[in-house]
């Protein structure tokens, strides 16, 4: 399948893509708003994009139009692990305060082929860490390519839905399926989505984002 094979060069990339610094996605608030933030890696970071055009950025902008009081946080970095989340998240959650906390991370873990329960843990501890804060969590899951072997691309998907079933938590569990079998929704590396179908992610995302606003 198409995504099988963009997916595997995008996990590439993405792992070795250069750190960039977060950015907030959305103007800076009245006093006394409720914060989104938003922790991923190149997918979620608009790799190869002005940060205005990428889906966080755009879920911003639709905040900001219909959920006064809102804003979002972008603290994705292109290249993360879910060891440099679960690094980040204490001092992150100290610098926000965030309402609702959303955890898009996995995918370069996948690509070294890291033990799946180490994956877990680092994405446990940053769950914990989010819930002792308060916070409500959206965890947004990937998928591996077949060439990993059956049992460690099943384990890997399967580590999303234990951990949101075990902590009650908001799972989306694949970031790309509105595009996954789409060619023309990718950049001319193969790799990341273009600026067009930044839209079709905000809105996959914002289906399970939502209700977590009201």
């Amino acid at each position: 399948m198409q995504w099988l094979a963009s997916l595997s060069l995008l996990l590439l990339v993405a792992l070795f893509a250069r750190p960039v610094a977060a950015q907030t996605a959305s103007a800076a608030p009245a006093k006394g708003a409720r914060t989104i933030l938003v922790m991923g890696d190149s997918l979620s970071a608009a790799y190869g994009l002005a940060p205005a055009q990428g889906w966080v950025s755009l879920t911003g902008d639709r905040i900001g139009k219909t959920k006064p009081g809102w804003r979002v946080v972008n603290a994705s970095i292109s290249g993360e692990t879910t060891a440099g989340g679960a690094a980040r998240i204490a001092a992150e959650l100290q610098r926000h305060t965030p309402a609702v906390v959303v955890i898009a991370l996995g995918a370069n873990d996948g690509l070294r082929g890291l033990p799946l329960a180490q994956t877990r843990a680092n994405l446990e501890k940053m769950v914990k860490a989010a819930q002792a804060g308060k916070a409500k969590v959206l965890l947004i899951g990937m998928r591996m390519p077949p060439n990993y072997g059956p049992d460690y691309t099943r384990g890997f998907e399967q580590n999303f839905s234990a951990l949101a079933k075990q902590y009650d938590i908001a799972l989306l569990p694949f970031l790309l399926e509105p595009i996954a079998l789409d060619r023309s929704a990718y950049q001319a590396d193969n790799l990341h989505p273009v600026a067009s179908a930044q839209p079709k992610l905000r809105d996959h995302v914002w289906k399970a984002l939502e209700p977590l606003l009201r």
